[in-house]
């Protein structure tokens, strides 16, 4: 499995050979460096963590500049892990950079990212319910989620709802995997990646981008 981390930069259009229009998602990513290297010796599982974006020594604390200076490097602003199997380990040492040459063989990504919060919505809006009826007999209910009733309780365990329950509550915000997009075209200069289809998050937003476990 090959991994970056990068950013969303926007959503454009690209046409083929045919005219045919297909969206996509451009996104930079990399170049990432290798900020450790975890063994199950050490820490009990087999992980590369890469770090990405430059920030200021003085925006970081100590434990992460003091981090950074382990592997030779500057404190990043972006951090995530990859597990790895212990075979694949020996090709990376701490310092090292992974550029978006490392998918020139790869033709599908998963794509994970943090969903634009919505703040505080209904269920209308959140779960998608339909409503109430638009006409006569409803009054100030239209958007309401309607009896709870048996569908909350939770009988052995207490009065409260269940948990899951379909409710009005804060709506986005969270992680969010979209896999198998079609990786479209690699710019090396650039350091870009043309991916198929929308991915989670605003412009601008931090995004782990990972080759595809099973393309298609």
């Amino acid at each position: 499995m090959v991994m970056l981390l990068g950013k969303k930069i926007g959503m454009t259009r690209i046409y083929d050979e045919s005219g045919k229009i297909t969206p996509v998602t451009v996104i930079q990513a990399g170049p990432c460096t290798v900020m450790q290297l975890k063994t199950d010796k050490s820490d009990g599982y087999s992980a590369i963590q890469l770090g990405y974006g430059d920030v200021k020594r003085s925006g970081v604390n100590k434990p992460a500049s003091g981090h950074a200076d382990k592997a030779k490097t500057s404190p990043r602003k972006f951090v995530r892990e990859m597990r790895l199997d212990n075979s694949n380990q020996t090709q990376y040492k701490a310092g090292d950079e992974i550029s978006v040459s490392a998918f020139s063989n790869v033709k599908f990504v998963d794509v994970s990212g943090t969903s634009k919060g919505k703040g505080f919505s209904g269920v209308m809006k959140r779960h998608g319910f339909g409503g109430f009826p638009a006409s006569h007999g409803t009054e100030r209910k239209h958007r309401a989620p309607g009896s709870i009733s048996s569908y909350a309780s939770d009988a052995g365990h207490g009065g409260h709802p269940k948990k899951g329950k379909k409710m009005a509550g804060r709506m986005g915000g969270v992680r969010v995997t979209t896999k198998n997009h079609r990786l479209v075209s690699i710019d090396e200069q650039k350091s870009l990646l043309i991916v198929k289809g929308a991915v989670a998050g605003p412009s601008g937003g931090y995004v782990e981008i990972r080759s595809s476990k099973t393309e298609g």
